[in-house]
């Protein structure tokens, strides 16, 4: 039996415009900030970027995309299911880009605290997203918590990363020398 999508994800239509807004935001303020640094501080290797930076404003897609998803005016269950489990499966794939990233670039050597964030945590979150989509057809209650819970994750990996990379920078980064003489 093909359970009607409208009656179960209108229960989230609020919970995905709040978390899909500020994805967007987030995803704005990333580039402004990034702006800022890069037009402040000594040219470096793009590697940390890369490893550090950019995963955020992919988190912060998959946020705004799975909003997009489940608010979408979807008729049945299994298309929702479908693109949710690209998506995961994207993330996954991504985070292993990620992993190789962080241990090849050289400028910075990363904690526990940092491989928490940037890789077990969005992995974690992607695969919960795929693990929903194999629910949802069978169990679409607890899959729509699940992939709530794991879309608010990502916005918290990435608002934490962002805010770790930004203090960083602006603390551990050595400044530019100021040549000029008042």
């Amino acid at each position: 039996m093909q359970e009607t999508a409208a009656p179960l994800l209108t229960a989230w239509q609020n919970f995905y415009v709040i978390v899909g807004s500020s994805a967007g935001a987030l995803i704005g303020l990333t580039f402004v900030v990034i702006t800022l640094i890069a037009g402040s501080r000594v040219r470096r290797s793009s590697d940390p970027i890369a490893a550090f930076s950019a995963p955020n404003v992919v988190h912060f897609c998959a946020a705004l995309l799975v909003a997009a998803i489940l608010c979408a005016p979807w008729q049945i269950l299994w298309n929702v299911g479908l693109l949710l489990g690209i998506c995961g499966l994207g993330g996954m794939i991504y985070v292993v880009i990620v992993v190789r990233r962080v241990r090849r670039q050289t400028d910075y050597t990363p904690v526990l605290e940092d491989w928490l964030w940037h890789t077990v945590f969005p992995l974690v979150s992607y695969t919960a997203l795929v693990v929903a989509a194999l629910l949802l057809l069978s169990n679409p209650v607890p899959a729509l918590f699940i992939t709530g819970a794991a879309t608010l994750l990502l916005l918290f990996i990435g608002i934490h990363n962002a805010w770790d990379t930004v203090t960083y920078i602006v603390i551990a980064q050595p400044q530019p020398e100021n040549k000029s003489q008042d």
